[in-house]
């Protein structure tokens, strides 16, 4: 295969910065290197020593997910020092073709590339080829996006839906409601569909049924719901899923998302016993009058392990394609 084929595509988050190669053809991702970002001073110094500690320098055409709006030439990261001009970036470093996009456009630009193996439906409803899809993924917080196809390519539609208002629907959930406003003010769905959401589930549901508990982590409440050890951490899993189920509706509501809805991110994999168990299928389809329409559209989860990466090479091929 001609060098020409290949690209570097990266996926940056606020602590570790993941690259790979990519054949532009195929879409296949190998030679994948993860580093802190910490351990560098600038991206363009990760990405160099990425590429002459595998021998990548001879690739000039790169794509790069970052973790922070991307609206103009400078980019600057929101949970890490980082900036950057991508103007002056491509020059420092000689390259072709530099694309900078959101991490969440990365991730609704992979969706049309997954394999069957790398997603799992929930529930009804049958994806309809050239409709629109959304998708929103919890992790540190919550992603938002939508990814329209036109004239037989795809525009990504990154937003910050994860930042709207959260609608609470039980009197648990106006309980937990409550318990946010006095902390936040503002209650989001990011406030309660993220790590630090499930963790302020987890603490909220013990002061409703008044019980003393001690501070875990997402991860912890996560192991305790898993094995049974926590009746409390597997209410708070179950009471997540719901609250997803409800959000995850209402983006198939704004953009009549019959392509369907996906679920990414690093939380609802690990969790994905209890999901089949849980109400999030039934809260997405809760919508009244439209509880048909949603019936109609269907529900995935993304287990892709590096959609962001896939999504930038996605991303990186129709552009050069004109």
């Amino acid at each position: 295969m001609a060098e020409r084929q290949f690209a570097i595509v990266a996926d940056i988050g606020g602590t570790n910065a993941r690259f790979s190669r990519a054949a532009l053809d195929t879409l296949a991702l190998d030679q994948v290197a993860v580093y802190p970002c910490a351990d560098f001073p600038t991206l363009a110094a990760a990405l160099q020593h990425y590429q002459q500690q595998l021998g990548l320098t001879a690739i000039k055409d790169v794509a790069i997910a970052i973790a922070c709006p991307v609206n103009g030439d400078n980019v600057k990261m929101t949970n890490f020092h980082w900036q950057f001009s991508i103007k002056a970036m491509q020059a420092e470093l000689q390259l072709n073709t530099l694309l900078v996009m959101n991490d969440f456009t990365a991730v609704a630009m992979c969706l049309p590339a997954l394999a069957e193996d790398q997603k799992i439906q929930i529930g009804g409803g049958q994806a309809q080829v050239g409709k629109p899809m959304a998708v929103l993924g919890a992790g540190t917080g919550l992603g938002v996006a939508h990814l329209l196809p036109v004239d037989g390519k795809f525009l990504p539609l990154p937003g910050e839906g994860g930042h709207i208002d959260w609608a609470a629907q039980t009197e648990q959930e106006w309980f937990i409601q409550r318990q946010l406003a006095a902390q936040y003010g503002h209650v989001s769905p990011e406030r309660l569909l993220s790590g630090p959401g499930l963790e302020a589930i987890y603490q909220a549901l013990a002061a409703y049924r008044q019980q003393s508990v001690p501070m875990l982590s997402a991860g912890e409440i996560g192991q305790q719901a898993l094995s049974g050890q926590s009746p409390l951490a597997k209410e708070a899993v179950a009471q997540f899923y719901a609250s997803l189920g409800s959000v995850a509706g209402d983006l198939a509501l704004t953009l009549s998302t019959f392509g369907g809805v996906y679920v990414a991110g690093g939380i609802v994999p690990k969790l994905l016993p209890l999901l089949g168990s849980s109400e999030f299928r039934a809260r997405f389809e809760a919508k009244g009058r439209f509880a048909a329409f949603n019936q109609q559209i269907p529900t995935f989860i993304v287990t892709a392990e590096q959609p962001g990466l896939l999504g930038a090479a996605v991303y990186l091929k129709q552009t050069l394609a004109g």
